[in-house]
């Protein structure tokens, strides 16, 4: 099972990630992509999830139109680890 990150561990890691933040009230972060229309948004997500899929770690996200909301936690964990730090750069990296 993957371990939580420390709290010191978490905001070094978030640092280093464009426009991820805290998600207020859950021990998870976020990011709202907003991209050129729905077909951009929908590839963006096809790519995304066949990456989740491979490392059989999965989002939490809500598409409208051309915005995708993503939130992630490691649920068997409680929390953030480097699971969700890993998939939050795979997505930064195909958005572009």
């Amino acid at each position: 099972m993957a371990e939580r990150l420390s709290a010191e561990a978490r905001r070094q890691a978030l640092g280093g990630l464009s426009g991820w933040t805290d998600v207020q009230g859950r021990d998870a972060i976020g990011k709202t992509f907003v991209f050129k229309d729905f077909n951009e948004a929908f590839g963006f997500m096809t790519r995304a999830a066949l990456v989740a899929e491979k490392m059989d770690h999965h989002p939490e996200w809500r598409n409208v139109y051309k915005t995708v909301e993503v939130v992630l936690s490691t649920h068997d964990a409680g929390g953030v680890t480097a699971r969700d730090m890993a998939l939050a750069k795979a997505m930064n990296a195909i958005a572009g």
